[in-house]
């Protein structure tokens, strides 16, 4: 049965309940208390062979939930003739089946919104006008224009002067960022300012967006049981139930009492509070860029006390940097970036690729370079300007230029040095990294306070590598030189210290992904290996995410617990009072349902988390370049 078709019975049974005890109360107030008898029994029946068939199903899968005491309880009170006290239990369990329901599709807004923002179509330019075409139709390459409110329906480039984008669906952040001409634009992000032309880099299916989607469609549709936390003392409660109940009548040979206390240890709603308290934490989570997959994996992730980082392209951003520039003739910095930016223009190479992202984010238009040689893996040269320029590795522009190399003795451990020469003499070089994200300091202290144990770097890296880049950060233990089948081993042997989670990005830390008790994957653009082995996947590539994501999963968890712990224990103080003959079975059921409500509304404070720390670790791509010695 769909989820569709169960919403539309929860109505009909609560309809039923409610209309029985309604026409049942009209009766008895006229003196026609067999005639309102029979009503009542009406109005139960029907919600007790439904309950009776859940219960059923949940005894095949090995399950004994606390249902058993809402049929227990109809039960005996029409045995017995409390028909009132079995009408009101009727509409207590029916109404909170529903308002469970309702409940948990306020919680899941948040997922549900992402999935309803999916565009449908997009306006491309073609031959001089605009067409309006379905998204299987759009190809990387073409132009598209992304009117004011439009949603940006794949990942491209800005071709317009500029750009103000509304990323909050994606990353929770409330402010507009403005986008320049060719930065990268999130598919999912929302124009805020003028229409653009945004160039098309992926198509639809293999965009941001598209991917974000069937990660929230994956987490919804999840045939994983949530995790009822209330349902591990179900046995424990419904033996101290009967006992209760039991002892009542056998003392007081009244098997009323024993209804009392039967009914309002009905609490049925109370169970699927804790689903709700999970849900809304799930939900909260997605607002602020965290999708994790069910309420298993956000209960995990509340208890986690070990992570365990991959390095390249989670604590680094996995794009190199420029780090400095050293001059080596009469040519300035700004000359020596400029030159080599313009030349790096015809090439593909992710390093040429950064260092003409760096000349364009200092401004000024780059020339187009003329006779253009380039030698795979090794470099670049061509004439700009009339000079003829040389860009490429060390060995390739020293034996281009018959000049001497950089000395070595300037160079950090991991990086990269791209040399340049003008006119057959070398003027320079420009010294890349592959950069620790900016704030990532601030980000481990934040984990530690939200109660992480142990933190430690795994990766495939050399050990001088790895070390240059964690210095000063307090890593509890650093791990160089792994192999994908390592980083298991790693992985499985912190779990002596606690819950382990493991956050990475590429297909090699897939295997740790899902050895961990919580995998992270890191940004919906990773990986589709790690993103799947994965419990959490970060919608965006902010290493930060990870604050609010465990913040929220503790929180969530924590009003689960209230919930539990309150409800239950009200319970029993009430079964209490109706073993002793201090309630009767209609003030029974009536406050239970008053307690169900409660914490069913508690549950529902979820929705309203709002994390201490938030953070914003990126990858500072737009700082401006060292000036570091010549």
């Amino acid at each position: 049965m769909n989820a569709a078709a169960i919403n539309r019975l929860n109505i009909a049974l609560l309809a039923l309940a409610l209309l029985g005890l309604i026409l049942g109360l009209a009766f008895s107030l006229s003196g026609q208390a067999d005639l309102a008898t029979k009503v009542w029994a009406a109005g139960v029946l029907p919600v007790l062979a439904a309950l009776v068939v859940e219960i059923l199903r949940s005894l095949a899968k090995g399950e004994v939930g606390l249902d058993i005491v809402a049929a227990l309880s109809m039960s005996a009170a029409l045995l017995f003739g409390e028909g009132l006290a079995a009408a009101v239990v009727a509409l207590m369990y029916s109404g909170g089946t529903f308002l469970e329901s309702f409940a948990e599709g306020r919680a899941r807004r948040e997922m549900s919104d992402l999935l309803s923002r999916v565009p449908r179509t997009a306006t491309r330019h073609k031959n001089g006008a605009l067409e309006e075409v379905p998204l299987d139709d759009i190809a990387p390459g073409d132009l598209l224009l992304i009117r004011q409110g439009d949603v940006a329906p794949v990942d491209g480039t800005v071709q317009s002067d500029s750009a103000m984008l509304d990323q909050s669906a994606l990353t929770g952040e409330s402010m507009p960022l403005r986008m320049n001409r060719d930065q990268d634009v999130m598919s999912g992000s929302t124009n805020a300012g003028e229409a653009f032309d945004l160039r098309v880099t992926r198509a639809a299916s293999d965009s941001t967006y598209a991917g974000i989607v069937r990660l929230v469609e994956a987490a919804q549709a999840s045939k994983a049981p949530m995790a009822r936390l209330a349902d591990r003392y179900s046995l424990v409660f419904l033996g101290v139930t009967v006992v209760l109940a039991t002892a009542a009548w056998w003392f007081t040979g009244d098997p009323i009492r024993a209804v009392a206390v039967l009914v309002v240890a009905t609490p049925c709603p109370l169970i699927l509070a804790v689903p709700v308290a999970l849900v809304a934490g799930l939900s909260r989570a997605a607002h602020f860029g965290v999708l994790i997959k069910g309420a298993k994996p956000l209960e995990a992730l509340a208890r986690i006390k070990v992570l365990i980082l991959d390095k390249t392209g989670t604590l680094t951003d996995g794009r190199p940097q420029i780090v400095s520039v050293q001059t080596q003739g009469d040519m300035s910095k700004d000359d020596i970036l400029h030159f080599a930016a313009s030349l790096d223009q015809v090439s593909k190479h992710p390093i040429a690729q950064a260092i003409v992202a760096a000349a364009r984010a200092h401004g000024g238009t780059l020339p187009i370079p003329e006779n253009v040689v380039e030698t795979p893996g090794e470099g670049v040269s061509g004439t700009i300007d009339g000079r003829k320029v040389v860009v490429g590795g060390a060995a390739f522009v020293a034996k281009a230029t018959g000049g001497a190399g950089v000395d070595s003795a300037v160079i950090a451990a991991g990086s990269v040095v791209v040399s340049f020469g003008v006119d057959g003499k070398i003027m320079g070089h420009i010294i890349m990294a592959d950069a620790l994200r900016s704030g990532t300091a601030d980000l481990l202290a934040g984990l530690r306070r939200l109660g992480l144990e142990r933190i430690l770097l795994a990766t495939g890296d050399r050990r001088a590598v790895a070390e240059a880049v964690t210095e000063g950060l307090g890593l509890d233990a650093v791990c160089a030189d792994l192999t994908p089948d390592q980083k298991v081993l790693l992985v499985l042997s912190e779990r002596k210290n606690g819950p382990v989670m493991m956050v990475g990005d590429g297909v090699n830390d897939a295997p740790a992904l899902a050895a961990a008790d919580i995998g992270v994957a890191m940004g919906a653009r990773g990986a589709a290996a790690s993103a799947e082995a994965a419990d959490v996947v970060l919608l965006v590539d902010h290493l930060d995410r990870l604050l609010p994501g465990i913040e929220v999963a503790q929180r969530s968890r924590r009003i689960a617990l209230e919930s539990v712990a309150v409800g239950i224990g009200l319970s029993i103080l009430g079964m209490i009072a109706a073993a002793f003959g201090y309630l009767t079975p209609v003030q029974g059921a009536l406050l239970q349902e008053v307690i169900d409500v409660a914490v069913i509304l508690n549950a529902l404070r979820a929705l309203r988390i709002m994390p201490k720390q938030t953070g914003q670790i990126t990858a500072d791509s737009d700082a401006p370049l060292p000036q570091t010695a010549s």
